[in-house]
């Protein structure tokens, strides 16, 4: 076996039309370290050859010359054209040789052509992302994945006292990690997915606590804007035994336009793949708006917490509750797995509570009555008479969850 097949691999994604210098360093770096180095080169204006997937290939797979693609006139033609293919030869060549880490550089678009191709690999492979974009807003190029990008700082233009480091530096970091990589087999553990809030901390931590006992491992995810996108793409991606959806901010935001929207697919990808599903209704008091200025313009009228200067829980009514009742019902109506739901009666979180800023006792119970009128028949809704945070009610959810997770 020749050593360069005992090394571990690394995508090194830079389009050397633009940045041949900064390539050429680093794939030098690459080599110093003692990985294998796979170059994929997505360049448009001219081929500079010597990577082992280059411009021609990358065009081919997307159905493309690559002057078929220069005559397109659009950077982002070219572009989504090029990503099409780099995407579909980056996978082809991980399945023949596993990757163990991918490296790539570039400026913006560079970053969207990298972190889209990072995107697709699953959790776990070293994703190292050198980016101008790096400094600012970096949600549309890591999404939920785990993508670690760092700032060139200046322009991937040449190579100054400062980007010689940074390219370094980022070379021996994936090259250290590439190294220490193992692809994730699992424990032989059942893998349960859970949301969560601060406001309802105490009865997921309690249900965490309950199930690790048992012998589950628990991922739990802060349901922020992030949190519950995550928890999707992991239930589409991993062999998940259960996922417990406890909070539902996202979902209320999306419906109201608040900060932590997360999209109109949120908690489907669980119930596509047919994952037993506890439901709760945690944090559907509150909508989370800007500053209490702001707040009070976009929701009139209603009370208010202010959670931090930069954060203002907006008090729910019935007809919000009503709402996001309907649309959960809507969600799971054609789901043939398990599923089931709990609806705490005497409040929905800490904000929610006689200690509370925000408690109206009187809606749990109309809220619940709803959820049971519009929910399919084939499944259960729980009204528990207790809070969210109280230990009823985290042990019912535990018991249904031990059902659930009970071999055949």
């Amino acid at each position: 076996m020749a050593d360069s097949d005992k090394k571990p691999r690394v995508l090194f994604i830079i389009t050397q039309d633009s940045k041949g210098e900064e390539a050429a360093y680093i794939r030098g770096l690459l080599d110093e370290a003692g990985v294998a180095v796979v170059m994929l080169d997505p360049s448009i204006r001219r081929v500079v050859g010597g990577a082992e997937i280059g411009p021609e290939e990358i065009a081919a797979a997307a159905g493309h010359t690559i002057d078929e693609v220069r005559a397109l006139g659009h950077e982002g033609k070219c572009q989504a054209v090029m990503i099409e293919g780099a995407v579909k030869l980056a996978h082809q060549a991980h399945a023949q040789a596993p990757f163990s880490g991918i490296l790539s550089v570039g400026g913006s678009m560079g970053t969207a052509l990298g972190a889209t191709i990072m995107r697709g690999f699953a959790y776990g492979i070293p994703k190292v992302m050198v980016s101008t974009m790096a400094s600012g807003f970096t949600a549309p190029y890591v999404g939920v994945k785990d993508i670690t990008m760092m700032n060139a700082v200046t322009d991937v233009a040449g190579i100054n006292s400062i980007s010689r480091d940074v390219y370094r530096n980022a070379a021996y970091a994936v090259a250290g990690m590439a190294k220490g990589y193992r692809p994730a087999s699992g424990d032989g553990r059942p893998l349960a997915l859970m949301t969560t809030l601060g406001t309802t901390e105490k009865t997921t931590a309690r249900i965490r606590r309950a199930l690790e006992a048992d012998g589950v491992e628990v991922m739990v995810f802060h349901s922020s804007g992030a949190g519950g996108p995550t928890l999707d793409a992991i239930a589409a991606e991993r062999d998940v035994a259960l996922v417990l959806d406890l909070s539902w901010t996202e979902i209320m935001d999306q419906l109201y336009g608040g900060l932590a929207a997360a999209g109109p697919d949120r908690g489907k990808a669980g119930l596509a793949r047919g994952i037993p599903t506890i439901f709760a209704p945690g944090n559907i008091d509150f909508i989370i708006a800007g500053p209490i200025d702001v707040a009070e313009k976009q929701f009139p009228g209603r009370r208010y917490h202010v959670h931090n200067p930069a954060l203002t829980a907006v008090r729910t009514g019935l007809p919000e509750l009503e709402r996001i009742a309907d649309h959960m019902a809507d969600l799971v109506r054609d789901v043939k797995s398990p599923v089931s739901f709990f609806v705490p009666l005497k409040g929905f979180s800490n904000h929610d509570s006689p200690d509370g800023h925000i408690h109206d006792p009187s809606l749990p119970p109309p809220f619940g009555s709803h959820l049971a009128k519009v929910m399919p028949a084939h499944v259960p809704v729980n009204q528990i008479d207790a809070h969210f945070n109280d230990e009823a009610f985290a042990d019912a959810i535990i018991a249904q969850a031990r059902a659930y997770l009970k071999p055949a």
